[in-house]
């Protein structure tokens, strides 16, 4: 009977560790989340307000002008994809919310280019993916060969203004954010910046290959391995924390259980 009660209560000891273990790791995923959810969502806001701005800016010139069948459809959708920015920012719970964010402003975008085509006669612009150098900037109007720092060359998306910064052997004007107390580009943000990325260039497949090795760390695929190794790191520290507590755990319980016996 005895040999019974030992046995129950280290398999009550050996079940509470596993869901200590369960609840540490859970706590720090939360935490994770947390952290990478606060900067991105600022990102978002300001992508938004950039869009907002862009928009009052075109009500300006279309006034007293009359539009056509498809420009005001074009003018609607872009004012659409501004307030369904602004709701899906708002919804935002992980970093990896901020895709859906930055898909629809790269929509509302295009539609305003549709409309300043429509407005001059000009064709309907081809659907480019944004300025890589900053999505903000719109679409983009050729692909410029760019060497990112410790990088190789690839050819990238670029608004013109980017295309003849790069042409003259200038810095592009990047989209910069801020990790820690320093600020680098959006591609060297880290993980968290991933999905930013994938909602604007997404919808084109072929740009795929452009990222590769380079989001998200500014010296190529040795970055995005360190962050790999990071990450790994982290489960195993949240691995060997979870066994500790659960140790720790079963060394009470069986402290506590021989502790009401007499020898």
């Amino acid at each position: 009977m005895g040999t019974l009660v030992v046995l129950l209560l280290v398999l009550a000891a050996i079940g509470g560790a596993v869901v200590l273990a369960r609840r540490a790791g859970e706590r720090r995923e939360l935490e994770r989340q947390r952290a990478e959810l606060a900067p991105v969502q600022r990102l978002a806001s300001e992508d938004i307000t950039a869009l907002g701005e862009e928009l009052q800016a075109l009500d300006l010139d279309l006034a007293g002008r009359d539009l056509d069948a498809g420009a005001r459809a074009d003018y609607q959708r872009a004012l659409d994809a501004y307030e369904a920015a602004k709701t899906a920012a708002d919804a935002m719970v992980r970093a990896d919310d901020v895709r859906h964010v930055t898909e629809i402003l790269e929509d509302g975008r295009y539609a305003m280019a549709c409309v300043r085509a429509r407005v001059a006669g000009d064709p309907l612009p081809p659907r480019r993916p944004p300025c890589f150098f900053d999505p903000r900037h719109g679409l983009s109007v050729t692909d410029v060969p760019w060497t990112p720092a410790g990088g190789t060359t690839r050819e990238v998306p670029a608004c013109a203004l980017d295309a003849e910064r790069v042409h003259a052997g200038a810095a592009p004007d990047a989209r910069m954010v801020m990790v820690g107390s320093q600020r680098v580009p959006y591609w060297q943000g880290g993980r968290a910046y991933a999905p930013y990325a994938s909602g604007y260039f997404g919808a084109f497949s072929p740009m795929d290959w452009m990222f590769a090795g380079l989001l998200f760390g500014g010296l190529g695929g040795f970055d995005a391995l360190g962050s790999g190794f990071d990450a790994l790191g982290d489960g195993i520290g949240g691995l060997g924390e979870g066994i500790g507590d659960g140790i720790g755990a079963i060394g009470d319980g069986v402290g506590d259980m021989f502790g009401g016996f007499d020898f």
